[in-house]
Formats: structure tokens, C-alpha cells, sequence
């Protein structure tokens, strides 16, 4: 078992990886207050996984709640049902909730977590790989809006993350797949090194082999949990862990929840990045087709959806979080391994840009 530490004070908090964690109480038992506990998942995973899971809580009054599974579900009428058993059940201010499931699970949990008697402790338990790999990790979480996503939300950190790398194996390819452009995108931003790994050992990380699974979760950990702990809030450095993000949730909302996975949002996101660098001058061609033929081996989407027109793209990139003064922020990229954040750039240039790959594309 690989144990990281997210450095953040009185906040900070370990995340384990490895296999065979579900169950262990403990990894989790040293993280609870009260006598009370919540563990929320979904449809998917509880057949799976919460037996198993909650051998973990035997010395505590345990209950669950189990939601749709789906983004579309991730919003607040749902985010009621959590609401409603820790009322019935009389849940008190000691109460810790645990979220078990993939990344929609996580945040809704987190965010009622976050809300709940002003605030009560959660546990991360993610059963995704993108969950895994960045949403379990640095205390963002929220709900889904008609007209944007995550724009309902708040800072809570949870008190531990357990990644058991075992439920990786029930995930279907298009949901597995889909946690890699994550992955892609620490090696984009930050670590050249990385990037040069995941290219060599593509193959590996398709067939999940265990080895190769171990190191890029725990190197994307190692990156995350670096950077929140440099920018808890995302007043600055953290903005980073946004390539592709801007565009990807525009792809999202425009295209309706749950049609198109985050992961493959971002990776389309990534291209279009990617591609605007290179028509700044910052990128070159090669390493734009460097990019996009590793998201292909990651049998991960490269070209933007069809039917989606590109005032609709700006249109949904304007709601969104990383909007300051009507202007949106980019994260683009000055070479590879090297992300920067910005404001500076023709609006008029990016709709140029915009145009031209989507009739490319098309």
C-alpha cells in the first residue's frame, strides 16, 4: 500500500492506495468522531462494493443511501435524498459521511457533507479512476446547474481517501477509459516525465495491468495533492488542474449530462487547448499530434461532438467558474509538461481557432 499526505495544516489528510482496502476499518476508523455513520453510493456500485464496504463501520450505527447513477442525477433534487435519511434517521453533528462510488458520489456527498448542520466530516471511498485519480482529492465538491456545471458547490476537505485499485476491475472500458485523459492531463501541465511514461506504457494501462496501474495512480496523486496543497482554494497555481476543463464542461452542459463522460470532455477540451496553443505560437504541430495520438491509444475522443456549433461552445464556456470581469480563463500550454493560466488572448482569434477545428473535425 502506497500512503500520500495532502499537506494542508489542521486539514490535512492521508489518501492510501492500494488492493484489498475495502473493508479495512483501520484505515478508516482513526478518521471518525461520532458513532454515527452515512455511507452514500449508487445503484452501480452498491451490489459491488457496500457489503463489502461496510465490514469497515461494524463499530458504528451505520446507514446508507443509495442514488441514481448518472451526471444527469448530480444535482439538487437528488442531492435531497441525502438530506432526507440523515434527518430521519436523526444524524447528528458528529455524524461522518462516507462517499462510495465514483466522481458524481463523491461530490454530492462531499457537498452535503459540506452543508449538513453547517458541517460534518466525510470519507472518501472512490470506484472510478477518474474519481481516483483527481475528483476524490483536494476537497472540491457540488452539484450540477441546467445551465453549468459545478457551478452549486463548496471547498470541504475529506479527513482520508482510500483508493482500493482492486474495484477498478468491475469498471466498464468507456468509464475506465475515461479516467485516463485525467491522468493525461497531469503529465500535460506538470511532469514532462510522466507524460513520457504514459506514452511508453499505454498498452499496459488499457489492459489494467496492476503494476502499471499502481504507478499512475499514485504519480497523479503525488500531482495533485501537491498542488492543492500549494492553492487549497484555487486562487491561483491550482487553476492548472483545469486543461481542458473550461471546454469540456461547455461540451457537457451544451450536450446534455451523462451524453458525453467528463473524462472524454476533458480530452476533447485537452485538443482543442492544445490546438490554440499551437495557433499562439507556444506549441508545435508535432506535439499537438505528440497529444492527440496518446489520447487515441487511450481510446479517448479527439474531435468535438457532432452538431455542436461553436458560438453554443462559447456560449457555455461563459458559465462557468473561471469567469472573471466576462472574460474566460484559459488553461493553455507553453510546451509540453508546462501548462500556464490566462486571460491574455483575441477572443476574436479563439473563435478563428474554434471555427476552423470544428469543420476539420466535421
Amino acid at each position: 500500500m502506497n500512503i500520500l499526505q495532502v499537506n494542508l495544516g489542521v486539514r490535512s489528510y492521508p489518501i492510501h492506495i492500494g488492493q484489498a482496502l475495502l473493508g479495512q476499518s483501520t484505515l478508516v476508523a482513526p478518521h471518525i468522531k461520532g458513532k454515527q455513520v452515512l455511507i452514500v453510493t449508487n445503484e452501480t456500485v452498491a451490489p459491488l462494493y457496500l457489503e463489502k464496504t461496510l465490514a469497515a463501520f461494524t463499530d458504528f450505527q451505520t446507514d446508507s443511501v443509495i442514488l441514481p447513477d448518472g451526471e444527469k442525477y448530480k444535482n439538487l433534487v437528488v442531492l435531497n435524498q441525502i438530506f432526507d435519511t440523515l434527518l430521519q434517521n436523526q444524524f447528528d453533528r458528529q455524524t461522518t459521511l462516507v462517499a462510495l462510488g465514483g466522481g458524481v458520489v463523491g461530490d454530492m456527498a462531499g457537498f452535503a457533507a459540506a452543508c449538513y448542520q453547517r458541517g460534518v466530516p466525510f470519507i472518501q471511498i472512490p470506484t472510478t479512476l477518474l474519481a481516483q485519480v483527481d475528483s476524490s482529492v483536494g476537497g472540491k465538491t457540488g452539484v450540477n446547474h441546467p445551465l453549468g456545471k459545478n457551478m452549486i458547490g463548496a471547498f470541504h476537505q475529506p479527513q482520508c481517501v482510500i483508493i482500493d485499485t482492486d474495484t477498478l476491475q468491475t469498471l466498464d472500458n468507456r468509464q475506465f477509459c475515461a479516467g485516463l485523459a485525467e491522468v493525461v492531463k497531469y503529465g500535460l501541465i506538470n511532469d514532462l516525465e510522466f507524460l513520457v511514461w504514459l506514452e511508453q506504457h499505454a498498452t499496459d494501462l488499457i489492459a489494467r495491468d496492476a503494476q502499471a496501474l499502481s504507478f499512475a495512480i499514485t504519480r497523479s496523486c503525488q500531482n495533485k495533492a501537491s498542488i492543492v496543497a500549494e492553492d487549497e482554494l484555487e486562487t491561483g497555481r491550482r487553476a492548472l488542474l483545469n486543461l481542458g476543463h473550461t471546454f469540456g464542461h461547455a461540451i457537457e452542459t451544451k450536450m446534455g449530462y451523462g451524453e458525453i463522460l467528463h473524462g472524454e470532455a476533458v480530452a476533447i477540451g485537452m485538443c482543442l487547448a492544445a490546438q490554440f496553443s499551437a495557433q499562439l505560437g507556444w506549441l508545435q504541430t508535432t506535439e499537438v499530434v505528440r497529444i492527440k495520438n496518446l489520447l487515441k491509444k487511450m481510446a479517448l475522443p479527439i474531435q468535438l461532438p457532432t452538431g455542436l456549433a461553436v458560438e453554443q461552445l462559447l456560449e457555455g464556456m461563459k458559465v462557468d467558474k473561471k469567469v472573471r470581469d466576462g472574460k474566460v480563463r484559459l488553461v493553455l500550454l507553453l510546451r509540453l509538461g508546462q501548462a500556464i493560466i490566462t486571460y491574455q488572448y483575441d477572443p476574436n482569434l479563439l473563435r478563428q481557432c474554434l471555427s476552423e477545428m470544428l469543420i476539420s473535425f466535421n
